[in-house]
């Protein structure tokens, strides 16, 4: 990592957000490759390995890209506060993506940018969000799946924090939708979301 190496702050995220609500969610190297060569500025890497993961993101900031990496995906890695703090100074991450609490913590200790991911898959895992998302607060909340615009409205009116709506987000309709409800934006590893 070099000495001059800037990572992007929250403001700066929700503003690339605003301008462009369609980040791109990478699960493989050709559509990493894809990536590479598109106009959108913010990835999440959802996949790779303890032993690529840097230089992915490398090739990710050369690129001119906000890069977070889901820690909870990465082969190889724990899920341990050490994983986060290594990230921030062996990277040039900007921040990360993780279902634990303890990991959205380590990150924001660690000066990262931290998405805390939720799965809602019934009444009980909403009604825990606000209490999880309390401590420590991330800078937004990615929730899965994203194609439930009724439950994104209700969320903007229970959280302080900018959604993401993720997983599932499969055409314009869906975009739209989340969008519409309030999340401000949306991430899809689906190419035909990201040629929109």
């Amino acid at each position: 990592m070099t000495e001059t190496m800037r990572r992007a702050t929250t403001g700066e995220l929700v503003e690339l957000l605003r301008d462009d609500p369609v980040v791109t969610s990478v699960k493989d190297g050709a559509a990493l490759d894809e990536v590479l060569a598109s106009e959108h500025r913010v990835v999440f890497l959802l996949f790779g390995s303890i032993v690529d993961i840097a230089d992915i993101i490398a090739r990710c900031k050369a690129a001119g890209k906000t890069v977070l990496v889901d820690v909870d995906l990465i082969d190889g890695f724990a899920t341990r506060d050490v994983v986060v703090t290594w990230l921030a100074t062996r990277t040039e991450v900007d921040g990360v993506l993780s279902t634990k609490t303890n990991l959205i913590r380590a990150a924001k200790t660690a000066g990262l940018l931290a998405v805390h991911r939720f799965f809602l898959v019934d009444s009980f895992s909403y009604h825990q969000m606000p209490r999880v998302v309390g401590q420590p607060k991330p800078d937004l909340v990615e929730i899965l799946p994203g194609c439930m615009p009724r439950v994104i409205s209700w969320l903007r009116e229970d959280l302080d924090v900018p959604l993401i709506a993720g997983g599932l987000v499969c055409d314009k309709a869906d975009v739209m939708a989340a969008l519409g409800a309030g999340a401000l934006a949306v991430a899809s590893s689906n190419r035909d979301v990201w040629s929109m």
